[in-house]
Order: structure tokens, then C-alpha cells, then sequence
């Protein structure tokens, strides 16, 4: 591993420092970041940046022994820093491992409270059972809020960062419940929402009340191109994205039984094809190499949610082909089947199951190209890279902290590999987002357990009613 240049990220630490402090901000709270002086982690054993330019390893961007200084809401500089700045934070970093948090592409985070719902179904049951009674105004606020807020910690505790939350958006209370949960929890986000009015006026409301405040969320579309889909009309939901130049979310081909509603044809009809980059596809399972080449040349970006299909035996993604045609491609938890919050076990299985499929232990995902989707790769999927997915200086500071000194991940040998395949969340001692600490010390700050679990079951105590054996 090579070190970094002092001299070069001596000059970055100036130029970004004085930014920081010159630059008035809009909270209190990320204000006092800079009154404190920011964070320096310091002497971690490896830290990977992403980034090619600032380090080895390839597309991983790998520099042994090296600090992480975070100032504002940004990475000031990263490498060989010398003796801290005054009022900077030390974090020691000795043994840890430093990189970029993960970026969730395609979540459902109100299905927290269905967990183990319709164990024994395919999508189509499942959706049976467990989301389509819900389509009633059965859902209060808070019940949205306790069931969002319950996934936001757990996505905080595995060390994801940004999140992309498909929103069935059931009812209004349920909008506002969900969206006072993800601005709560101090995570970047998308929602993709669902919209009921033809004008999309609801859409733009919970834009203007929510989502606009709040410099760390942005909003999506939701679609699902099905007839009678609980997503409701694709062409309306594509007219709106294009009024607001926001991305069209959908979810594609997930069951085999969608190819017969031919969705290629429904977003064509749509003219959801203008979109172009601006299209988001999940799951994108049973696809021909004429319709990957089609995603390809409209620029759109990919979700691969390996948990999710195999918990519903939906079928593999064609990741390599995927990836070889061009597309950009993230992972996602995609919610309650998913039934974990562990960004770990999916990267584990996104790499599992090319392998087991192609009898190949060379097939993508390697385990660098994991890592990268999980992270920059995840970025450039939301047409975020140039904010997040990397330690580059002057990027927004979403940054974890990885500690290997726990049995799971001991003793250590190939640290890199052993991220993936050893990692537990249980070893992601710091998070942060736009430079604020949301976990600390392997504690998810500002929460408190015993209630969050508390009012998780009275919101499934008041569904569970409606959902089918």
C-alpha cells in the first residue's frame, strides 16, 4: 500500500478548513461541527477510499496507516496528516478500517413491522398477504414513524448512510409519519413516492413540507409497470418525474410472471423512455440481452436486492451481463423481505450467488466490485457521486468506522475480503453523515431501544389484523 503525500493534503486541509469555517450553515447542530472543529480519525490501519487517485489497490483506492479528517459536513483530507488541527475531535483509529458508508438503492422501510410475514411465498403471495391488505387507511402516523424510525436504525447500526425508500405511501398520514422518520434519523435519503392525484399534487406537497427543508433528502417516483399495480399509473407517475426532473423508481421484472405484462412496453406507452438517466430499475431479474441493452442506452441505473430474491425465489439478476453492458449498479435491502437490515450479509450474497450459478469462483461480483457497488457504485446508481461514495476531499463526510477486533471477524488475514465475507454490524463502531455522528462508540445515537421496540410492535399489533395467514 503506498502513502499519501503530506505536502498535497496539507493544502487540502487549508483550503477546505477555511471553507468550513467561513461558511455559514443552517442548523445548529452542524454548526457546533464546526465550532468544535470537525473529527480527525486517526492512524487507522487501512482506509479505503474509492477513490483510484488517492491510493492503491484499484478501484478500492487503499492507503495503509493513514487519517481521515472531516470538517463542516465535509472529507477536508485523508492521508499522512500530522498533528491535529486545535478543537478537532480525535477518534483513535488504530486497527480500524475507514471507508464510505453504503448506499441502500431500494428499501421498503415501513416493512420492518412484517417481518417473517408469508415466509412460505413467492412475491406474488407475499404481496398478497402482507401489502395489499394494507391499502386502506388503516395506518395511522405513528405507526409509519415507529415502523421507518425502527429500519433507520438498523440501517444506521450496519453503517448505511443514504438510503432509497420506495414508499407505498398508503394514505397521508402514513406520508407524513414516514417522512418525519427518515428526516429524524439524520440519514441521506431519497423517497420515492407514490402518487393518488393525477396532478401529482400530493407528491409535490409532501415534497415542499418534507423533503425540501432538509438538505440531505430528495425526492423520487415510485412506479411499478403492471396493470393494476398498488403503484398505480405509470404514465401519470412518469409525467411527474419529468415535471420535477426527478428519477422514475420502478420496480422491473422481479417475478417471472411480469414478463407477461410486458412492463418494457407500459413504460414505452408511458414515454417514461424520455427520462433516459433518470430512470431507476429494482430488481431487474428475468431480463433479455435485447431489454439490458435497452436500459443500457437509455443510461438507466440498476438495484440488485440478492436477500430479497432469494427469500422469494424470484430468480438470479444477470449482474455480470448487467454490468458488462455498461449500467450502473447498486444494492438495495428492499425491506421486509429482506428481513434484515444487514449490509453485510447482502453484499455476502450478491457475491454467493453469481458463483453458485456460475460455477465460477472468478464471476462478478469479485469481492472489490461488491465493495464498490455497495458504496461509490450505489452513488453513481442516484446520480450522487460527485456529494458521496467516496473519500475524496471535498465530498460530503458519510463515513464509517469499521472495528475487526471482534471474534467474528479475528483473526485477521485478508482484511479486505474479510469485510465482506467476516463483517457483522455489530463491528461499525462510528457513522457519520454530512459530518454528523449518528453512531458512536458501536451505539446508535439518540435512540432509545426500549421504546423504539415498543412502538414497533403496537404498529404491526395494528396491522396484523388485515394481513392474510
Amino acid at each position: 500500500m503506498r502513502r499519501a503525500p503530506i505536502g498535497v493534503f496539507l493544502g487540502l486541509v487549508i483550503g477546505v478548513v477555511a471553507v468550513g469555517w467561513g461558511r455559514g450553515l443552517d442548523t445548529g447542530e452542524q454548526a457546533s461541527h464546526v465550532e468544535a472543529g470537525g473529527y480527525l480519525i486517526r492512524n487507522a490501519s487501512l482506509v479505503l477510499t474509492m477513490d483510484p487517485n488517492l491510493g492503491a489497490g484499484g478501484i478500492l483506492g487503499q492507503i495503509e496507516d493513514a487519517d481521515v479528517l472531516i470538517v463542516g459536513d465535509k472529507i477536508a483530507a485523508v492521508g499522512h496528516l500530522g498533528q491535529p488541527l486545535p478543537g478537532v475531535r480525535v477518534i483513535d483509529g488504530g486497527g480500524m478500517i475507514v471507508m464510505p458508508g453504503f448506499v441502500d438503492t431500494h428499501d421498503h422501510l415501513w416493512q420492518s413491522i412484517i417481518r417473517g410475514c408469508a415466509a412460505d411465498g413467492d412475491l406474488l403471495v407475499w404481496l398478497g398477504r402482507c401489502v395489499r391488505p394494507l391499502r386502506t387507511p388503516l395506518f395511522s402516523e405513528s405507526d409509519a414513524y415507529a415502523a421507518v424510525r425502527l429500519s433507520t436504525t438498523g440501517l444506521i447500526n450496519t453503517g448505511v448512510t443514504t438510503v432509497v425508500d420506495w414508499s407505498h405511501a398508503f394514505n397521508p398520514d402514513f406520508v407524513r409519519g414516514n417522512l418525519r422518520a427518515l428526516n429524524d434519523s439524520g440519514l441521506r435519503y431519497a423517497f420515492a413516492m407514490i402518487g393518488t392525484a393525477a396532478d401529482g399534487s400530493d407528491i409535490k406537497a409532501a415534497k415542499a413540507e418534507f423533503i425540501d427543508p432538509n438538505p440531505l433528502g430528495t425526492l423520487q417516483v415510485a412506479a411499478t409497470p403492471r396493470p393494476g399495480a398498488v403503484s398505480g399509473n405509470t404514465a401519470v407517475a412518469t409525467a411527474v418525474a419529468k415535471e420535477l426532473g426527478v428519477k422514475l423508481h420502478f420496480h422491473l421484472n422481479e417475478h417471472p410472471d411480469e414478463r407477461l405484462d410486458d412492463p418494457f412496453g407500459i413504460l414505452e406507452a408511458a414515454g417514461a423512455f424520455d427520462l433516459g438517466r433518470d430512470l431507476h430499475a429494482a430488481h431487474a431479474i428475468h431480463m433479455t440481452d435485447d431489454e439490458i441493452a435497452k436500459l443500457a442506452e437509455l443510461g438507466a441505473s440498476v438495484s440488485h436486492q440478492p436477500l430479497s430474491n432469494m427469500r422469494l425465489a424470484s430468480g438470479i439478476m444477470r449482474y455480470p451481463d448487467i454490468q458488462a453492458a455498461g449500467l450502473r449498479i447498486g444494492l438495495g435491502l428492499d425491506g421486509g423481505t429482506n428481513d434484515t437490515t444487514d449490509a453485510f450479509n447482502n453484499m455476502r450474497a450478491a457475491v454467493g450467488l453469481q458463483r453458485a450459478k456460475a460455477v465460477d469462483e472468478h464471476e462478478s461480483p469479485t469481492v472489490a466490485e461488491v465493495l464498490r457497488a455497495a458504496t461509490l457504485g450505489g452513488a453513481e446508481a442516484l446520480d450522487m457521486e460527485k456529494q458521496i461514495g467516496s473519500l475524496t476531499p471535498g465530498k460530503q463526510a458519510d463515513v464509517i468506522v469499521i472495528d475487526p477486533h471482534a471474534l467474528n471477524f479475528s483473526p485477521l488475514l485478508r482484511t479486505v475480503n474479510q469485510i465482506v465475507f467476516n463483517g457483522q454490524p455489530q463491528n461499525v463502531k462510528w457513522v457519520f453523515v454530512a459530518g454528523r455522528a449518528l453512531k458512536e462508540k458501536g451505539r446508535v445515537k439518540d435512540v432509545d431501544r426500549g421504546e423504539l421496540r415498543k412502538a414497533a410492535q403496537i404498529a404491526t399489533n395494528n396491522v396484523a389484523p388485515a394481513l392474510q395467514p
